[in-house]
């Protein structure tokens, strides 16, 4: 199956940066009540801290999440059950889910500055386009303003604003970035509320149009605070692939997404079944030798509109949540 997009990518898609960049400035003026810490560098770039120097909060991390998506997904706190385990878990719903999910959301850009190391996401990577996966988006933001979502324990400096300026063609006092660890209420909420994001790009992996996806809904439990961000990286992770659940509505053919359905969830990969941390240890600290079929939420659900059918594979892993997210 073609993995190109280009064609299907609708032209008339709002502009991410401009729509996140209006969730950043609401973010700033709430920042005392979202236990957020803003700052500007003295080039004019704007430092958003949602929990290196400080605690950050839940709402902060919903609004850092929906930062990620560049505006064309929403994200809310729900309950989620696991074989009697109740966790607090958040629901997605994305629109232009091409756009939204891989265009923006999805952590593809290696932030590295002297000594500073963060990975970027969110919609300032549209107007970069340095990434490989570009190549399969027919999609590319055209304003003056970039928004650019970290995951890190340090605070950017002004060296690395600089280059991320200087790569998205703005001036540096027109962006925007936000900054969570892993190990932080943000970070667990904005890592949990990918879980579309997850099931989309397991869909390039394994040869789907993507181009074809219409909409996309999932939920997710959120991972416990871990002591420090490898941990915490191993703990939001298992969330998606035992606990996550997608939801997608296609316009394609049948026989399509026949081809591929049993090899979305996460239960496909040769590598399920163990905690991700322990993965991680098992291949020496290299995330390139852990299975890459493996990041994909444990149930996936595809509608597509062109039969009315529904198709479906996997499960949520009631055992492995507890194990992993619990002990």
């Amino acid at each position: 199956m073609n993995s190109d997009v280009s064609s299907d990518v609708p032209s008339d898609v709002p502009s991410v940066n401009e729509r996140a960049a209006e969730i950043v400035r609401r973010m700033m003026a709430d920042a005392e009540a979202l236990e957020l810490a803003v700052a500007q560098l003295p080039n004019g770039a704007t430092v958003v801290d949602a929990g290196v120097n400080v605690p950050g909060s839940l709402e902060a991390g919903r609004l850092f999440a929906e930062v990620c998506l560049g505006g064309l997904g929403k994200v809310r706190f729900c309950e989620l059950d696991f074989d009697g385990l109740w966790l607090p878990g958040v629901t997605v719903w994305v629109s232009h889910p091409p756009v939204a999910c891989m265009a923006a959301q999805y952590a593809g850009w290696a932030i590295k500055k002297d000594k500073f190391f963060a990975m970027g996401s969110g919609p300032a990577r549209a107007l970069y386009r340095g990434e490989p996966l570009f190549e399969q988006l027919d999609y590319q933001d055209q304003v003056d303003v970039a928004v650019l979502a970290l995951e890190g324990r340090k605070l950017p400096p002004e060296g690395a604003a600089e280059k991320v300026a200087g790569k998205c063609g703005v001036a540096p006092d027109h962006l925007y970035l936000l900054i969570a660890p892993t190990a932080s209420l943000v970070g667990s909420v904005q890592v949990a509320a990918r879980v579309v994001e997850t099931g989309l790009h397991k869909m390039l992996e394994v040869g789907v149009d993507i181009g074809t996806v219409l909409s996309g809904f999932g939920t997710c439990p959120l991972a416990p605070i871990a002591k420090d961000d490898l941990r915490a990286i191993g703990r939001t992770n298992d969330a998606v692939l035992y606990g996550g659940r997608a939801w997608y509505t296609v316009k394609t053919d049948d026989a399509q997404i026949e081809e591929v359905i049993k090899r979305l969830p996460s239960s496909a990969s040769r590598d399920y079944g163990t905690p991700f941390y322990d993965l991680f240890q098992r291949y020496d600290g290299d995330f390139y030798k852990i299975d890459p079929l493996l990041f994909s939420p444990a149930e996936v659900f595809i509608n597509n509109v062109t039969s009315g059918r529904t198709f479906h594979a996997g499960e949520p892993n009631g055992e492995m949540i507890q194990r992993a997210l619990l002990a």
